[in-house]
């Protein structure tokens, strides 16, 4: 006799059915891959690694690594070119020759002012970029691009696009750290993870108003397990992602609730791994006195890079450390340049030879710079006002040509006139230094696709060693 299903029988069949895809959905949330898991470069990488090195408020390139002859000669003359938009119109003043001496130093005999004189004994460790171009005659502007490779709108940052790329090599560490970042000018915009997943945000480790000593009392204060036993804490977590987990499956998808969920995830792990990364003590004294932690003007500083070579070494993809917000000077050029540099030249160069020493420095790229460079002429006494036409940053390790001078601004240092370096093309010759191509490294977000280097970007091959 044939089956004759009823009504009910259907149903029933019906429900399970749908049961079942609801089934398969949550395993297929559950065997979702780890978006921080390391992942394959897209071609053979010369480096591993990057530390950015911010020097928030603009050096001025023309008194560091770009000496201008022409500027000595016509010092006090009356501008002889068009200029380019400026942020201060009312204080421009005649040209004002490079207040510091260069000298050679290494085999290289890259010029190198006064002001540097401990990373000039580094010089045939650096690529030096005199062709920096950016869009940004403003603070806000000039540090967004420079971070997220547009000043108009919030878009991931450098290190989010890394991770995005690469994931991470240390599962109780986040992969993106930035180290007493400003909360001006932008503040978290420039670490944030915008529309890609909140995995790939920077972690801040403090801010730039901070003390070193308020810091390291509470460096991330939700690794603190509050009186809790481990057990205990673990049971409250798994109570709490529990919660969170249904609502997830409530709103289908929620990129925030779903990168909260990683996160505490990731905090209960780093409270075993993140004290013995912050624990300085744990370094001999000749390292500490090689950083400068021995000096109070270099101490904060100092502080920033070692603990970035810490955590490059335990597996941190991408680490920035922030001298906030000091290199600004429309005044007192001389006075400030020469107390900013005296704060940050020995631990550059402390970790640069570290880098070295522990055979680090080839797969780590380090970079140097501010947002923008500063003009040739004086702005009021002795200033200089915002220059992002032409100005200098530097790279060391990482497949860089080391002992190398890339690109050149005209005679007075104002524009970029040789192997000019858009913020668009530097983005993209550090992602290929990282093996990853910036024209297939995209996120479709909003109907079309995006990339750090939006539709432009060219690969500085001039660079790599």
């Amino acid at each position: 006799m044939p089956f004759r299903p009823t009504r009910r029988n259907i149903l029933r069949q019906s429900a399970a059915g749908f049961g079942l895809l609801g089934l398969r959905g949550l395993l297929a949330a559950a065997e979702t891959p780890n978006p921080l898991a390391p992942k394959a470069p897209m071609f053979a990488p010369h480096a591993k690694r990057v530390i950015f090195l911010f020097m928030h408020g603009g050096p001025s390139s023309i008194d560091t690594f770009d000496p201008k002859p022409r500027l000595v000669a016509d010092h006090g003359k009356p501008i002889p070119f068009k200029r380019s938009l400026t942020f201060g119109e009312d204080a421009v003043k005649g040209l004002m020759k490079p207040l510091w001496e260069f000298k050679q130093h290494g085999q290289s005999g890259t010029p190198v002012s006064e002001l540097f004189p401990n990373v000039a004994t580094c010089v045939d460790d650096l690529c030096v970029v005199r062709s920096m171009v950016g869009d940004g005659v403003d603070h806000g502007a000039a540090l967004l691009q420079l971070h997220t490779g547009v000043f108009s709108f919030r878009r991931p940052s450098m290190g989010s696009w890394v991770l995005q790329g690469l994931g991470t090599e240390n599962q109780n560490l986040p992969g993106f750290i930035t180290i007493k970042p400003s909360l001006g000018h932008g503040g978290q915009n420039n670490w944030s993870s915008s529309f890609l997943p909140g995995e790939y945000q920077g972690t801040p480790i403090g801010s730039s108003d901070m003390k070193i000593e308020e810091i390291e009392k509470e460096p991330m204060p939700w690794l603190v397990p509050k009186g809790l036993t481990s057990e205990n804490q673990r049971y409250e977590l798994n109570m709490i992602q529990k919660m969170n987990r249904v609502h997830a499956e409530r709103k289908a998808h929620d990129p925030d609730l779903e990168a909260r969920i990683a996160a505490m995830e990731l905090a209960f792990r780093m409270q075993v791994e993140a004290p013995q990364a912050f624990d300085l003590t744990k370094e001999s004294e000749a390292t500490r006195k090689l950083y400068g932690l021995d000096n109070e003007t270099t101490r904060d500083f100092g502080w920033q890079c070692l603990l970035a070579r810490r955590l490059s070494e335990r597996g941190v993809r991408f680490v920035q450390c922030s001298h906030s917000y000091k290199w600004d000077q429309h005044s007192e050029l001389q006075k400030l340049h020469t107390k900013n540099a005296a704060e940050v030249d020995k631990p550059i160069a402390g970790l640069l030879k570290d880098l070295k020493s522990r055979g680090l420095l080839n797969d780590t790229l380090v970079i140097w710079g501010g947002e923008f460079g500063r003009t040739p002429w004086a702005q009021g006494a002795d200033g200089r006002d915002h220059n992002p036409y032409g100005y200098t940053m530097w790279m060391a390790g990482g497949g860089t040509k080391a002992g190398s001078i890339y690109g050149a601004t005209d005679e007075f240092g104002y524009h970029s006139v040789e192997n000019r370096m858009h913020i668009h093309d530097l983005h993209a010759t550090v992602l290929a230094l990282m093996g990853l191509d910036h024209l297939r490294l995209t996120h479709r977000y909003a109907g079309r696709d995006f990339r750090l280097t939006d539709v432009a970007g060219e690969v500085a091959k001039g660079v790599f060693a």
